[in-house]
C-alpha cells in the first residue's frame, strides 16, 4: 500500500473521493492513503451522504488533516470496516498522545464534541474513504483546542493505517482454507 504525506497545504473539496484521484493528480495506481493538511469545504453536489445532503448540512472547516484512501476491487461492506480502522487508528494516536479520544462509529469525539468528518463509499473501480480531523475550528472540537501537534499526527495516522493494512494482506497469504487440514 503507497502511502504519500504531502507538504503543502490543500484543501479538501470532496472532489478528492473520485475514482483514481491519487493517480490522476500523483500517479499512484495502487491501494493508497493520501493525507495532508488544509481547509475543507464541500459543495453540496459533492456530498456523498445523503442524510448530510438532504438535511442541508454543511461539512467545513478552516484547517484539517485529511486522509483519502483508495483500495481497488473492495466492496462497499469491505470499505466501511476499512474506514471504521482508520478512524480506531486516529484515535489509537491521540489516545498515545494523552487525548481522551473515543471512537462512535466513523467519527472522534474529544470530551462530548464531534473533532472529525468521514465517508466512505464505492465506485465501478474503487473503495473510497475520507476521514478529516479538525487542526482549528470555530465550531468544533479541534487539535489546536486539544494541545496536539498535526504534523506528526498526519504521519502517524497514515504510516499506522498503511502498515496495518499490509499486515493483514500478509496474514492473508499465510492462511490456508478451512476444510484443507489433509496433509
Amino acid at each position: 500500500m503507497r502511502v504519500l504525506v504531502l507538504e503543502e497545504w490543500l484543501d479538501y473539496t470532496g472532489r478528492e473521493l473520485e475514482s483514481l484521484w491519487a493517480y490522476v493528480r500523483f500517479g499512484i495506481d495502487e491501494d493508497s492513503i493520501v493525507a495532508f493538511r488544509g481547509g475543507c469545504e464541500v459543495a453540496e453536489e459533492h456530498m456523498v451522504d445523503l442524510e448530510d445532503r438532504l438535511g442541508g448540512e454543511r461539512i467545513h472547516s478552516q484547517e484539517m488533516l485529511h486522509f483519502i484512501v483508495e483500495h481497488f476491487g473492495v466492496s462497499l461492506a469491505e470499505i466501511f470496516c476499512r474506514q471504521r480502522l482508520l478512524t480506531c487508528i486516529a484515535c489509537e494516536r491521540l489516545r498515545e498522545l494523552g487525548v481522551a479520544a473515543e471512537r462512535r462509529g466513523d467519527d472522534i469525539y474529544c470530551g462530548g464534541e464531534k473533532l472529525s468528518v468521514s465517508i466512505a463509499s464505492v465506485s465501478a473501480v474503487s473503495g473510497k474513504v475520507h476521514l478529516g480531523i479538525n487542526v482549528r475550528s470555530d465550531e468544533y472540537m479541534s487539535l489546536e483546542k486539544l494541545g496536539v501537534e498535526a504534523a506528526p499526527l498526519l504521519r502517524a495516522i497514515a504510516e499506522g493505517y498503511a502498515g496495518e493494512v499490509e499486515d493483514m494482506e500478509r496474514k492473508m497469504r499465510r492462511v490456508r482454507a478451512l476444510g484443507c487440514f489433509n496433509g
